[in-house]
């Protein structure tokens, strides 16, 4: 049937693999194929350790030396050994390689607004490649500890409002609520933990502090692209770690009615629902957990 889900994901896999230019030898016409762009931008982005290099790029050893053998005699890269492990080898770009890169960014972000201006509906468009980049990096989602006035972590906490501000039934006013201090959810008070899809922010999490054994959980948020897929307890987990880490041995939380999902979550792993243990006017139920 040609309207099955597996025709349908082929056909997908057909589009993306013209539209990225993925056949092209000439990729954005520089010269070379999409897999040795790809090594370059990697490289480019920061990526230096050449294991780190193959596993983020998903290539078996043979094609990444390839790969990289190409663009070193191109004058583009230069590759050596780790100075604190010779079992190791580290890459990074020529002047010419730097060159090179942007002129990769450029173009990719000229292509980019294109497709985008072109759709009636660029706003769909984007949730939809959300929700499926998301979808294939989901076994490659990294959770690090950041400081709370970070980039990554305003753009979670301000989508974090703004969905509390769409769901609760009063709306949402942060001024109106216990919010923590910045220096409450940074070590050794404290920690924010922000997870990251291949670079952007899909989650976090704060732990607020004050020096005792007693924390507080603040400002779960996931993505919506990114729920059903186990990471608001990955993140519940990797918080509890961080307190742990800061000899607390107690935590707390609240959450609305307006969210069941967080509800279920918090009885399904182990919290315990308490009195009410704080003056903020949104939570309607309260939780307690006491870690081993």
């Amino acid at each position: 049937m040609e309207n099955d889900p597996i025709s349908r994901y082929r056909r997908f896999s057909r589009a993306v693999t013209r539209q990225v230019g993925a056949l092209d030898q000439s990729f954005l016409g520089r010269g070379r194929p999409l897999g040795a762009a790809r090594v370059l931008n990697a490289i480019g982005q920061g990526r230096c350790d050449v294991a780190d290099i193959r596993t983020y790029l998903g290539l078996d050893s043979g094609l990444a030396s390839r790969l990289l053998r190409s663009l070193e005699d191109e004058g583009l890269i230069e590759t050596r050994t780790h100075p604190d492990d010779g079992r190791r080898r580290i890459a990074k770009l020529t002047a010419t390689g730097r060159t090179e890169f942007n002129a990769y960014e450029n173009l990719s972000d000229e292509a980019a607004d294109r497709f985008l201006s072109d759709h009636p509906a660029p706003d769909a468009l984007l949730e939809a490649m959300d929700l499926i980049a998301t979808a294939m990096n989901r076994h490659a989602v990294a959770i690090e500890r950041v400081d709370p006035t970070s980039g990554d972590a305003r753009y979670g906490l301000e989508r974090y409002y703004a969905e509390l501000a769409r769901r609760f039934e009063e709306g949402f006013d942060v001024s109106l609520s216990c919010d923590p201090e910045a220096s409450d959810m940074v070590p050794p008070r404290g920690a924010f933990l922000v997870a990251l899809s291949d670079g952007l922010p899909v989650g976090c999490v704060g732990l607020k502090g004050n020096g005792s054994t007693l924390g507080e959980v603040k400002r779960l948020w996931v993505a919506p692209d990114a729920r059903g897929a186990g990471l608001g307890k990955r993140l519940m987990a990797a918080i509890e770690d961080e307190a742990r880490a800061l000899s607390m041995d107690t935590l707390r939380l609240d959450t609305n009615r307006a969210l069941p999902e967080a509800y279920e979550l918090y009885m399904r792993n182990g919290w315990t629902e308490i009195e009410r243990f704080n003056d903020d006017p949104y939570p309607d139920f309260f939780f307690e957990k006491r870690l081993v």
